[in-house]
């Protein structure tokens, strides 16, 4: 079980204001990442649920001016039965990635360790904080999602950075890697952005096109 000592010291911090800063500088090593990924494995393995969200809570949320307090755990899986069966899923304001955690731990147990593969299921989220963003991106990448992360305004659709978290060898046990979209025309297009508030960050892990996309559909 994580505590908040944990955490810190996983990160390798003292005090928990330097949490956000930290993990995202961390998260653009891949060898520091995953490392830090095995750490944090060999205290929890239960990854159906999102470590972050007492610390994120307790430690960062910013409940009067961005009215940051998150979906409880049972809450997220009244919604997430309501919605049903999904490929494709859209979390608006995603926090931490609760809400995305939960979903994505219900599409894992529809199918036997045997049939699922993660190239049959995209989470897209978008989230405005900050402060929350690298623990979300950690989130996505540990538990080898394939999603696209939108770190801006949702109303206005004023974009700081957009990031798309692919598991290149289709492997459930795998970690994902980490790439940063172009602020090009057709990203904009895509993805309805009327203004970018950032530099474009040129960063890219999947330097290949995955194998199981090069075949021209999913491998069974």
């Amino acid at each position: 079980m994580l505590t908040n000592d944990n955490i810190n010291q996983l990160i390798g911090i003292k005090e928990s204001y330097q949490a956000s800063d930290k993990l995202m500088a961390l998260l653009f090593d891949r060898g520091r990442r995953e490392a830090l990924f095995r750490r944090f494995l060999a205290l929890e393995k239960d990854v159906s649920y999102d470590w972050f969200h007492e610390y994120f809570q307790d430690e960062h949320a910013d409940r009067k001016v961005h009215k940051q307090d998150f979906t409880p755990k049972s809450i997220a899986d009244v919604l997430i039965k309501a919605i049903g069966n999904t490929g494709v899923t859209l979390d608006i304001a995603a926090g931490t990635g609760g809400m995305t955690i939960r979903k994505w731990w219900n599409d894992c147990l529809k199918e036997s360790p045997f049939s699922y593969l993660p190239a049959n299921y995209i989470y897209q989220c978008e989230e405005l904080s900050d402060r929350a963003l690298p623990f979300l991106l950690f989130n996505l990448l540990i538990r080898g999602m394939n999603a696209t992360v939108v770190h801006g305004d949702v109303l206005s659709r004023k974009i700081k950075q957009i990031y798309f978290i692919q598991n290149e060898k289709n492997n459930h046990l795998g970690f994902s890697s980490l790439n940063m979209l172009p602020h090009n025309k057709t990203v904009c297009r895509e993805f309805d952005v009327h203004a970018w508030l950032e530099p474009e960050l040129n960063y890219i892990e999947s330097v290949e096109f995955p194998k199981h996309l090069r075949l021209g559909g999913v491998e069974r």
